[in-house]
C-alpha cells in the first residue's frame, strides 16, 4: 500500500515553550500532550491527527541548522489552508511576529514563506481546485503573490485543495 499523506512533523528547538507560543499565535496549533520543558505535542485545528507536529528542546546553545548551506536536510514543511481568507489572516500573524520572509505564485499553490524562532522554515499554502486550474497556472512560476487579487479571482471562500489534496466532492 503506497504512503498516503503526511502525518506529523518533528522539529528539534531550542525552547519548547517559545515554539510552542509561536506555533500556537501565528498558525492556531494547540498543544495536546507535552513533557514541561522538553517535549511538546501539537495539532493543527481541524486535524484529525494525534498530532501534526512534535517539538523537542534541545537548549538554547543549539547552533542554526546548516541544512541546504552546508549539509544536506529538510528545506522545509508545508501546511495547507482551506480558504484564501485563512491564507490572509495567516499573512498577517506571521507579519505581526515578524516570521514572513516570502510568498509566491507558483500557479496551482498560492504560498507564504516564514521561519519560526530558530529559524526553520514553513510554507503555508492554498492550491487553487481541480476544476478551476487553467492551462497558464499549470505552468510551473514563481511570481509575487497578490492575496487580494487571488481572492477576487476565485473567492475569499473557496476551499482549496478540492480534487488536488483532498477527495473531489460528489
Amino acid at each position: 500500500m503506497p504512503v498516503q499523506r503526511l502525518n506529523h512533523a518533528v522539529l528539534y528547538v531550542r525552547d519548547v515553550d517559545r515554539s510552542v507560543r509561536f506555533y500556537r499565535d501565528t498558525l492556531g496549533f494547540r498543544t495536546v500532550n507535552e513533557i514541561p520543558g522538553r517535549a511538546a505535542f501539537l495539532q493543527a485545528a481541524g486535524s484529525t491527527n494525534d498530532h501534526d507536529l512534535g517539538l523537542f528542546a534541545i537548549g538554547t546553545q543549539a547552533g542554526a541548522s546548516p541544512a541546504g548551506r552546508s549539509t544536506v536536510g529538510l528545506y522545509h514543511v508545508a501546511w495547507e489552508v482551506d480558504t484564501l481568507t485563512e491564507l490572509e489572516r495567516i499573512e498577517g500573524a506571521l507579519s505581526r511576529h515578524g516570521a514572513l520572509v516570502g510568498h509566491s505564485d507558483h500557479g496551482t499553490t498560492k504560498a507564504l514563506y516564514a521561519h519560526d524562532p530558530d529559524g526553520l522554515e514553513f510554507e503555508v499554502c492554498w492550491l487553487v481546485p481541480a476544476e478551476l486550474i487553467t492551462a497558464e497556472d499549470r505552468q510551473l512560476r514563481r511570481a509575487p503573490l497578490d492575496i487580494a487579487r487571488e481572492i477576487e479571482r476565485y473567492g475569499a471562500q473557496t476551499r482549496g485543495g478540492v480534487g488536488i489534496s483532498i477527495p473531489a466532492l460528489p
